[in-house]
C-alpha cells in the first residue's frame, strides 16, 4: 500500500518544518517498514487526518483493530510516549507497544470519525471537560516532560517580534503569563493540547483522550484551549463575548479552577496561537483567535 500521507499534514508541517528536514519525504518509506515490522495489516490512512502525525489504521495479526501513529521528532514523540504509558489507558487512548521505536505508537483502535465535537456544544464541553479531569494526575517523580513555564516562555519569545497592529494583546498575554507563573496552585501531568477534537468514541470507555503534546504545570494551562474551542461559531455569533465569558466562568467552577486564572491562560494561548497563525500566513485563523482574546 502507497503510504500518501495526507495534504492537511503536508501544508502544517510545511509550516513549522527546519531547513533540511525531509520527514515527510521519507515518510512512505518509515511508515512501510513500521508495519512490515510487526507484522500488521493495514486498513486504510486516516483522512484528513491529524496535523503532525500519519494515522493508519490497522490490524494486528491476531485480528485486533489497533492504530499505528507515526509522528516526526520535532513533535516530540517519545514525551507523547511516556504520557500515555503513566495514564495507562485511564482517560486517555491505550498504548499497545511495550517497547520503543523512535517516531510510531501502536495504538487501541478508538472510533477515528467520531469526536466528542459532533455532540450538541453544551453536551460537548461537559463530556469533554470530564475527560480532561481524568488526565490531570501527578507526574512521574523521574519526569522529562516539558515545563508550562519552558513551553511559554518560548512561546513568549516569538510573540514579542509580532506586528504593531496586535502590540497591546500581546503586551497584555506577556504580562499575564508573568503574573500566572508566580505561584502555581498545583503542578500536574497535562495534556498539553486538549481540545474536542481530541476526544474520541471508544470501546472501553465512552470517550478518551488522544494526541497529547504532556506538559507538566498547572491545570488551568491545560483547560484554555478547551474555552475556545468552536471558535469560529462564537465569533459569528451576536452573543459571542457574552458567551466565551460564561463559558470561562462554567469551566472554572466545573472543574474547581480559578477562574482568572483560567481567563490569563485562555488569553495567553489565543494570543500565541493568533500570532502565530499571522506568522505562517493564515490571516483568516488569525483575525478569529486575536477577535476571540479582544472579549478576554
Amino acid at each position: 500500500m502507497a503510504f500518501e500521507p495526507p495534504q492537511r499534514l503536508v501544508r502544517a508541517l510545511g509550516e513549522s518544518a527546519p531547513d533540511g528536514d525531509d520527514w515527510v519525504e521519507k515518510l512512505p518509506k518509515t511508515a512501510a517498514e513500521a508495519v512490515a515490522v510487526r507484522e500488521l495489516t493495514v486498513e486504510r490512512v486516516q483522512v484528513p487526518g491529524g496535523r503532525s502525525s500519519l494515522v493508519v489504521l490497522v490490524r494486528r495479526a491476531d485480528g485486533t483493530p489497533a492504530v499505528l501513529k507515526l509522528v516526526p521528532p520535532r513533535s516530540r514523540p517519545e514525551s507523547e510516549r511516556a504520557a500515555l504509558a503513566h495514564w495507562g489507558g485511564r482517560g486517555a487512548v491505550q498504548l499497545i507497544e511495550p517497547f520503543v521505536d523512535e517516531g510510531v505508537l501502536l495504538l487501541e483502535r478508538l472510533h477515528p470519525d467520531v469526536s466528542v465535537r459532533s455532540l450538541p456544544e453544551a453536551k460537548a464541553l461537559l463530556e469533554a471537560a470530564g475527560t480532561l479531569r481524568r488526565l490531570w494526575v501527578e507526574p512521574p517523580g523521574d519526569h522529562v516532560f516539558e515545563t508550562v513555564a519552558e513551553r511559554t516562555g518560548r512561546q513568549a519569545s516569538a510573540m514579542r517580534g509580532a506586528s504593531a497592529e496586535v502590540a497591546s494583546l500581546v503586551s497584555a498575554a506577556l504580562d499575564a503569563r508573568e503574573s500566572l507563573l508566580v505561584a502555581p496552585p498545583e503542578v500536574r501531568l497535562l495534556h498539553g493540547t486538549f481540545r474536542q477534537s481530541k476526544v474520541l468514541s471508544g470501546v472501553r470507555s465512552p470517550w478518551l483522550a488522544v494526541g497529547p503534546d504532556p506538559v507538566v504545570g498547572e491545570c488551568a494551562f491545560d483547560l484554555a484551549r478547551l474555552v475556545r474551542d468552536r471558535v469560529e461559531d462564537l465569533i459569528a455569533s451576536p452573543s459571542g463575548a457574552a458567551t466565551t465569558r460564561r463559558r470561562v466562568k462554567r469551566l472554572a467552577e466545573s472543574l474547581d479552577v480559578d477562574q482568572e486564572r483560567l481567563r490569563g491562560w485562555t488569553l495567553f494561548r489565543a494570543v500565541e496561537s493568533g500570532v502565530r497563525a499571522l506568522r505562517v500566513g493564515r490571516p483568516r485563523d488569525a483575525e478569529l483567535l486575536l477577535e476571540f482574546a479582544g472579549w478576554l
